[in-house]
């Protein structure tokens, strides 16, 4: 679907922008961003919502649009709804249902934004543009001639984790207006300019869930199957769960048991068995290795061959804090030691690693 809204004449007409849209306030904001930059972007908005031949459909797509329409009419801009949702299926989705089939803990942010965000859409419509802008807060900086991911103004709410799989290709190609804003100052501005969205909550960034719950959205695609819940280090059976596949490593909620806090350990896919320990400080849920597998550098690879450590700051998930550590390589697998130990390492989660001054992301590997 393409709506046209008249265009306004831009002051700067050297780039030509394709800004994507979700209706979020962030979103919305980096549309006034640009106009105030003196660009004059196109609109898009990309429909992935969860639908499959059984007609499973979640996402609230007719309320985000009318607000994407109204921003593309208060500001002059070209407004295009395009659908991914076949790409979306092909790749993030069944990339997620594979993962937990496999005992995993899949993270479809970070592929949504590699393979969908700024992949399809890179090949379909994006090639027409100069850049791409989104509602991430990051950053990019421009060092010895190359362009670095980089972190946001607003370290709790940064977002270089989900974008630590993307290339080089792609960062260079990326433009983050609220980058280098506070969310506070975000919020301020929506007000100011009476977005919509303004005083929208924030999304819960599961890209491909929209309001659907994650166990249910497990449950259509893998099912029901009665194990056990073992205590590790006594080997007590404690209660019984429906699939391993519904838990992660690190989990403490929805476990069902009493006497807690318990947390999840590890997993026995073979035999469907959840094993947890007790309480806060448990040894087992936390640790100082993690092997990272398929290790990519975003820009360039800094180090090459090295036989010594490198210090650096990573992060395991995405979390307001940055942990510090040293990094080794043996053939084609690179080892994070942290400084601390770390809760909840789980396999099939992906390890972004930084610079020590947790200012430039350099890349990430997927945790085994």
């Amino acid at each position: 679907m393409i709506i046209f809204v008249p265009r306004n004449q831009a002051k700067n007409k050297k780039m030509e922008i394709a800004a994507l849209v979700s209706g979020g306030v962030d979103s919305s904001v980096v549309v006034h961003q640009l106009k105030e930059m003196g660009y004059d972007p196109t609109i898009y908005y990309i429909k992935i919502g969860m639908e499959d031949k059984d007609g499973y459909i979640d996402c609230p797509s007719e309320e985000d649009i009318e607000i994407v329409t109204y921003i593309a009419k208060k500001y002059g801009c070209r407004f295009e709804v395009v659908s991914l949702h076949e790409e979306y299926w092909d790749t993030v989705v069944r990339y997620t249902i594979d993962s937990v089939k496999r005992g995993l803990t899949p993270n479809p942010d970070m592929m949504c934004n590699k393979l969908i965000k700024f992949g399809v859409f890179e090949q379909k419509w994006g090639h027409n543009f100069d850049k791409i802008a989104t509602g991430h807060y990051a950053t990019t900086t421009e060092l010895d001639g190359l362009t670095w991911l980089s972190t946001a103004k607003d370290k709790v709410k940064d977002q270089t984790y989900f974008l630590g799989q993307i290339s080089y290709v792609q960062v260079s190609k990326l433009m983050f207006p609220i980058g280098s804003l506070l969310k506070s100052e975000v919020r301020k501005i929506a007000t100011r300019e009476n977005l919509p969205s303004a005083k929208r909550k924030d999304s819960q960034g599961i890209c491909f869930l929209g309001k659907v719950n994650y166990n249910e959205f497990i449950e259509r695609y893998m099912g029901r199957k009665e194990g056990l819940i073992v205590e590790l280090e006594t080997g007590n059976i404690l209660g019984k769960h429906q699939g391993y596949w519904f838990h992660t490593i690190g989990q403490r909620k929805g476990l069902g048991l009493s006497g807690g806090p318990w947390f999840v350990i590890k997993k026995d896919i073979n035999r469907n068995i959840i094993y947890v320990s007790k309480g806060y400080d448990t040894k087992h849920q936390f640790g100082e290795v993690i092997n990272l597998q398929g290790f990519e550098f975003i820009t360039k690879d800094i180090w090459g061959d090295f036989e010594d450590e490198k210090e650096i700051s990573f992060k395991i998930r995405h979390t307001p804090g940055f942990t510090k550590g040293v990094i080794s390589k043996k053939g084609d697998m690179y080892t994070i030691h942290s400084a601390e130990p770390v809760q909840g390492i789980a396999a099939g989660q992906f390890g972004v690693v930084y610079d020590q001054g947790n200012s430039l992301c350099l890349g990430s590997g997927m945790i085994i």
